[in-house]
């Protein structure tokens, strides 16, 4: 192996370390952002988003080494897939980063406010956030697309928690209008929440990609394939 592919291969280390990087970062978020809002934390919500900037800039480091690494390297096959897949993985950490940062303001916002009833769903929801995108993340160090698989189906569990968390708060508003705006707040809570497990999904798909060359997202026939025996035709596209 010559000096100039022992780079390379070091420059792909370090991509890979700058997305594990930005990953732990955002799993962090997701768990103080939720865990503020149980508490009512001011200062803990406040480091959520605070620490956005380091999410922010790890994604244009990345897509910045991406570039190089594309345009200098001009990589082929299994490594090019593996950079493609870092940028697209990058973004969908961003925006997760930014989810977490949006609850940690409706956190800032309930803080001074009773809540309209215990918090009992949405930390549930929040902890198939987290091990959603702990599970993406697995998948993409183990290049397994199983864990990939696990990933993508836990999405029902996160769709369900979203809709009974929705439904029960609307009850609620119902019985007493004047909880509304904290009800309100709360289910925008659930629904950024179950946009984390979505971003989560399309990282455990561009896993899929990077492994086996198979573009599953959007695509039925690709998708029955990959889910096998447990695919149902509610899953979403």
């Amino acid at each position: 192996m010559n000096a100039e592919h022992r780079t390379f291969d070091d420059e792909l280390k370090e991509l890979n370390r700058m997305i594990l990087e930005m990953g732990g970062l955002v799993e962090g978020s997701i768990a103080m952002a939720v865990e503020s809002l149980k508490k009512k934390d001011e200062e803990m919500a406040k480091d959520v988003i605070r620490g956005d900037d380091r999410i922010n800039k790890l994604e244009v480091e990345i897509d910045e080494k991406c570039v190089s690494l594309l345009a200098l390297r001009q990589p082929m096959a299994v490594d090019l897939r593996f950079i493609t897949t870092g940028m697209r993985i990058s973004t969908d950490l961003e925006r997760i980063g930014d989810l977490a940062v949006d609850i940690a303001k409706r956190s800032l916002e309930l803080v001074a406010q009773p809540l309209p009833k215990p918090l009992i769903d949405i930390p549930k929801l929040g902890l198939v956030a987290q091990k959603m995108v702990k599970g993406a993340l697995d998948s993409f160090v183990n290049r397994d697309i199983n864990i990939a698989r696990d990933v993508w189906n836990s999405d029902d569990e996160a769709d369900h928690y979203r809709d009974l968390i929705q439904d029960e708060l609307i009850e609620v508003m119902m019985r007493d209008q004047s909880v509304i705006p904290q009800s309100v707040l709360l289910i925008f809570v659930a629904r950024h929440l179950e946009r984390i497990c979505d971003h989560a999904t399309n990282i455990a798909e561009d896993v899929v990609y990077m492994v086996e060359a198979r573009i599953i997202k959007h695509n039925i026939e690709e998708l029955k394939k990959f889910v096998g025996k447990d695919w149902k035709e509610k899953k979403k596209i």
